[in-house]
């Protein structure tokens, strides 16, 4: 009895639902705040068996704190201590969402940045949140491709620098003093676009006239196209986003007898690449090759299927090992590869390369593994 007396004084919101006193609901109190609880107690009344059943709003307080209180309920002797404990644990926790807490900045603050956004145009501005702190503009470059850039702005603004976000190959800085705007923020945006147009313009040339393997969606940022050659081969391309029409970093993918002599026409005719003209034209001169459209590349020509999986895309990855033998050259995905020629008995491996039979053609193939383990 005198247990419950104090329950009853430590905890005055908190009422017993049955005879048995299993079952405890009403609300806990912390800095001048009532929160609901719900406690199920086992017949024995034991707290390390007991559950707590928490308001939303409760729940969202005490997040990250959940092992400290199922320690305490495993560890008190009896409800009060546990709601003794549970009302520390509540006090701090409130303590530190108040410190996290930043008040609202004063009205000049949104006075302000409508008057800098009716400035640069209503036009440019797509998205805003409430509290006006992520703002979202557009603007189109000279080639009429649309661009966006997500500012996120902190609580002393004007004072700090927005943190922006843009989709670009390279990074974006901006130059910012105390009297600075979103408009001056647009000015340079627009100024980086007009300086990575040619990039650009190479990139969606090479999409829009070849057939990409990867990445299937490119991104404003994406410096990288697997273009397909036929024949199951493919080059890897690298673009400098600087010097766009400069020769790219380039990896032939596919059987030796299809990119061998690619590599040796790249290596004979590098001195005719022409910076004045388009990167993929610069690539057809230089290969001495047209590349097919995806339109016109016929399935024969370019399996896209796993011979093993019989899938295109595995975990991001489609068929990049093609078997040698000029009768065959089935792609496979490197993983699939790896785990058949593992489970051939008279598959032999040597450091990162492995040696075995086509499952295909049961000629010779080989493997080499790439640095990330499949």
């Amino acid at each position: 009895m005198e247990t419950e007396a104090s329950l009853m004084h430590q905890c005055p919101l908190l009422l017993p639902q049955n005879r048995a006193k299993t079952v405890y609901e009403g609300f806990i109190t912390a800095q001048g705040r009532d929160f609901h609880l719900r406690i199920l107690l086992p017949e024995d009344l034991q707290l390390k068996n007991a559950r707590l059943l928490c308001s939303w709003q409760l729940r969202t307080i005490l997040n990250g704190y959940h092992q400290i209180i199922q320690q305490r309920m495993q560890h008190s002797p009896d409800l009060m201590s546990f709601m003794m404990e549970l009302k520390m644990v509540l006090e701090v926790a409130l303590k530190n969402k108040q410190e996290l807490h930043v008040p609202p900045p004063p009205p000049q603050f949104y006075s302000s940045l409508i008057e800098e956004i009716g400035t640069l145009g209503w036009d440019k501005l797509v998205y805003v949140d409430t509290c006006f702190n992520t703002i979202k503009l557009k603007a189109e470059d000279a080639s009429g491709r649309e661009h966006f850039i997500t500012l996120k702005l902190k609580a002393k603004y004007p004072a700090e620098s927005p943190d922006c976000f843009v989709d670009f190959p390279v990074s974006f800085s901006v130059s910012w003093t105390p009297q600075s705007s979103i408009i001056s923020i647009h000015s340079q945006f627009l100024a980086a676009l007009e300086s990575l147009k040619v990039f650009w313009d190479v990139m969606d040339e090479i999409d829009e006239k070849t057939w990409v393997l990867e990445p299937e969606k490119p991104t404003r940022s994406a410096t990288a196209r697997r273009i397909a050659l036929g024949n199951n081969s493919s080059i890897n391309i690298e673009v400098d986003p600087r010097h766009p029409t400069m020769l790219p970093e380039c990896c032939f993918l596919g059987a030796d007898h299809v990119v061998k002599p690619l590599g040796i026409k790249l290596s004979r005719n590098i001195h005719l690449w022409d910076p004045e003209n388009s990167l993929l034209q610069n690539l057809k001169d230089v290969l001495e090759i047209d590349f097919p459209a995806r339109a016109i590349l016929e399935k024969s020509d370019f399996s896209m299927d796993c011979g093993i999986c019989y899938a295109y895309q595995l975990d991001g990855a489609i068929p990049d090992q093609v078997c040698d033998n000029s009768q065959c050259g089935q792609p496979f995905h490197q993983i699939c590869l790896y785990e058949w020629l593992r489970g051939l008995m008279t598959s032999r491996q040597s450091f990162n390369i492995i040696f075995g039979e086509c499952p295909y053609c049961s000629k010779p193939i080989t493997l080499k593994m790439s640095g990330r383990k499949p």
